[in-house]
């Protein structure tokens, strides 16, 4: 606890899944959180809730990510609550479902890059003046942009695999400020996006062999490597992507 008092965040689709996990555990290490929602004001107000009665401090706020205007509405709803930002995690994103690749329509592919791509490239550009000296910007990416191909979700890898790209090269740019800027690769979590395979015995089996350590990743597994990049702690560590699937990768 502490690390971060003083500190207020930004998470983007932090209503659920793993960007509520990140919201609660940087609201735990004391920084005050944005909470961000795309559709859901409800699962975002439990997040904000689990977090005063924690003890921490938290706003929640909304703004669609993927249509026209969605970075600049962002962060418009932000500023009726901060004036500034230490860390910016940028969590929000969509899979475009499990399609074929001869199967994927334009629509979807767009929407995917909309979301997962262009929404983190300008909500950090427009946000470079209001995020803080020392500040940090961490990107949920995934496992899929370092070997572990699925054809069925190409879409998704191309516009991760743009997200890291992007971070690699921003950690140069930004690193006079004393900013930093890293990725983190998870792999099937247990969150509502793999619900579907892992409701089944067969498929959590699955999932669990994929890791050394045997287990299907939970939410706060994913929150805890983010809650390191935010921390000063990791003031030494920028342009990176780190592993965060359990060594599925090995």
């Amino acid at each position: 606890m502490g690390d971060l008092t003083g500190r207020t965040a930004l998470v983007t689709g932090a209503g659920r899944g793993i960007g509520r996990a990140i919201a609660l555990r940087l609201a735990a290490d004391g920084a005050r959180v944005g909470v961000h929602y795309g559709t859901s004001a409800d699962a975002a107000a439990q997040t904000v809730a689990a977090i005063e009665a924690g003890g921490g401090q938290a706003f929640g706020f909304g703004a669609e990510l993927g249509v026209p205007g969605d970075t600049a509405a962002l962060w418009a709803a932000y500023d009726r609550h901060a004036d500034g930002v230490d860390i910016l995690v940028n969590n929000a994103g969509v899979l475009g479902g499990r399609t074929p690749y001869e199967l994927l329509d334009a629509a979807s592919y767009d929407h995917v890059f909309a979301v997962n791509t262009r929404a983190p490239f300008f909500l950090i550009q427009q946000g470079l003046s209001r995020l803080r000296d020392g500040g940090r910007i961490v990107n949920v990416s995934t496992r899929f942009t370092h070997g572990a191909r699925n054809p069925d979700l190409l879409a998704y890898t191309m516009s991760k695999a743009a997200l890291d790209a992007l971070t690699a090269t921003l950690a140069k740019q930004l690193g006079g400020r004393g900013i930093t800027v890293n990725a983190v690769g998870p792999g099937a979590t247990d969150t509502d996006m793999n619900a579907a395979r892992l409701g089944t015995e067969q498929g959590r089996a699955e999932i669990a062999a994929l890791s050394p350590l045997g287990r299907v990743a939970t939410p706060d597994d994913i929150a805890a490597v983010v809650a390191f990049l935010a921390s000063p702690d990791a003031r030494w560590v920028t342009g990176q992507w780190i592993d965060a699937s359990g060594g599925s990768l090995l």
